[in-house]
């Protein structure tokens, strides 16, 4: 075998090279480990236009450097070339990082979350109890713009109450939630316990303001990185671009090539300036030209717009998009033959597109992808924070504010324990009113997740499917739960999409008591397995 260009020799010794960093150096399928991110995605990024394989190329141009600091160095290389020469920005998606945002507040965590092509897991307020001070200090972010201000000591006032409050409450209504759901047989101790305790937490976790500091571990392509960092630079809070300034400092020291362009002048300058500006005029048109306050008898669940509007429009739709891959006349032609079929024959085609769907992750294709709901939804901003999450929907929300009033759990009052409640979020009310005359963005910390929260999610059937499922388990919060219950109940009756409806046979109109039991004893059972 010749050699390669740098020096490889033989076929055993071009092997050896492969075994350390392919994962199987003899097969056409294969994964790459042990090598920088920048190097794996410049192996890629020579893909297109290159006649060589991986092996060839990690051999004959990366070789020589693997156990030398000059491998970076060619892969930025490479990368320069791409971006420079070609505009290739795809080349920005075959590499990436994980990183860990610790301590940012749950304002910040949404804007991160916003980025679709990405992985996150939050701290949860369902397992962490938030009744301890951390280096004598509830944990709360503290917002330069706030505490330069003349509402500084009051910021911390009502906040360190908020949480002193949610302290003081947490034991006696654990203590309750166990009087009310007491242990039984059949129910393991551990199970039981931390499914009250969750309970407890669920209960209080409306207290809890925006500024809550949570943690968030990502995984992104630099490509989704690059977009957050542009976000997060334009932002008008000061937490933000900290944040942003920090986090580009970081993946400076595993990514640097993705991330390149981030504070370049003529490129991410532009772009970040491009986002502050589109934001502030709008915003100063809406301030403008929209009067009027909020509508106290709106809906908290409203269907707004759907496509198709016509249920049998809807019924050809999914139809034609499932038989399309199995047929070879056109679309058109496909449709005109649909629309003629009685309803049973349509349904025949549904039945089958849906199979027997044995749990919720068995989901049908994406022919469920041609219809199209979109909801106003008004609902406490802790609900939110977890529909939030779904990447496959499009939502926007609005600024968090106190006009949309707060829910209370009844369970408070049945506990005798709303007193306090209602007292510390008056506090936070009171605060939040006077702070966002001042300072509107940085008043969100103040606002206690029990307060409720306007944003529209427009997504298809399949994104329904998989979101009103898995949010209406019985686990789950009943603040959530109620929401998509209600989506559900609208593309039933609002749309009269019925087909999408039935199909979606795993939502559980049911309502829960103790909502992690289940979880917690299935959880039980498999460490018994584990032995």
């Amino acid at each position: 075998m010749v050699d390669g260009p740098d020096g490889v020799a033989g076929p055993d010794a071009r092997r050896d090279v492969l075994a350390r960093y392919l994962t199987d150096p003899d097969g056409d399928v294969f994964a790459l480990t042990g090598l920088p991110e920048v190097v794996k995605g410049a192996v890629f990024a020579r893909y297109s236009r290159s006649a060589s394989g991986v092996k060839d190329l990690l051999v004959d141009e990366f070789a020589s450097d693997l156990a030398t600091d000059g491998v970076a160095e060619r892969a930025d290389a490479l990368y320069a070339k791409v971006f420079g020469d070609y505009g290739d920005d795809s080349v920005a998606q075959l590499g990436g990082a994980h990183v860990a945002l610790e301590g940012i507040s749950n304002v910040a965590t949404k804007r991160v979350e916003w980025g679709r092509l990405a992985a996150y897991l939050e701290q949860s307020t369902r397992y962490i109890a938030y009744d301890q001070r951390v280096g004598g200090r509830y944990r709360y972010h503290r917002e330069a713009s706030v505490m330069a201000s003349r509402h500084a000591a009051r910021y911390e006032e009502v906040l360190d109450h908020l949480f002193a409050t949610y302290a003081q409450l947490l034991p006696p209504l654990t203590e309750w939630v166990r009087g009310r759901f007491p242990h039984d047989e059949g129910t393991s101790e551990r199970a039981w316990r931390a499914a009250t305790r969750a309970k407890a937490l669920d209960l209080l976790r409306g207290l809890l303001p925006a500024a809550t500091e949570a943690n968030v571990g990502m995984f992104a392509s630099g490509q989704a990185y690059e977009a957050l960092l542009l976000r997060l630079a334009a932002d008008p809070l000061v937490e933000m671009r900290e944040l942003g300034d920090r986090l580009l400092h970081e993946l400076r020291k595993v990514i640097p090539s993705f991330v390149a362009r981030v504070d370049r002048p003529d490129r991410g300058h532009v772009w970040r300036d491009y986002l502050a500006a589109i934001r502030d005029d709008t915003r100063a048109l809406a301030d403008r030209h929209v009067i009027g306050d909020p509508d106290p008898s709106v809906e908290p669940v409203t269907l707004i717009d759907w496509w198709p509007r016509d249920p049998v429009d809807a019924e050809v739709s999914l139809v034609v998009g499932t038989l399309l891959p199995h047929v070879t006349v056109s679309e058109e032609q496909l449709t005109a033959q649909v629309r003629t079929w009685p309803a049973e024959q349509r349904a025949e085609v549904l039945r089958a597109a849906v199979g027997e769907r044995v749990n919720r992750r068995h989901r049908p294709g994406r022919a469920f992808e041609r219809v199209v709901y979109r909801f106003d939804v008004l609902g406490d901003y802790g609900g939110f924070r977890d529909l939030q999450r779904h990447r496959m929907c499009t939502i926007d929300w609005q600024r968090l504010t106190t006009v949309h009033g707060y829910d209370t759990p009844p369970e408070l009052a049945e506990a005798g324990l709303d007193g306090p409640w209602h007292e510390a979020i008056g506090r936070a009310r009171a605060l939040h009113d006077d702070l966002a005359v001042d300072l509107p963005e940085a008043a969100q910390y103040v606002v206690p997740f029990a307060f409720r929260l306007r944003y529209s999610v427009q997504l298809n059937a399949r994104a329904a499917m998989q979101m009103l499922e898995l949010r209406s388990t019985p686990q789950g919060h009943p603040q959530y739960r109620r929401i998509v219950q209600a989506m559900h109940r609208a593309i039933a009756d609002v749309a009269g999409h019925t087909a999408v409806a039935d199909a979606m046979v795993h939502v559980d109109h049911g309502v829960g008591d103790l909502e992690r039991l289940a979880s917690e004893q299935a959880l039980e059972r498999r460490r018994a397995a584990r032995g």
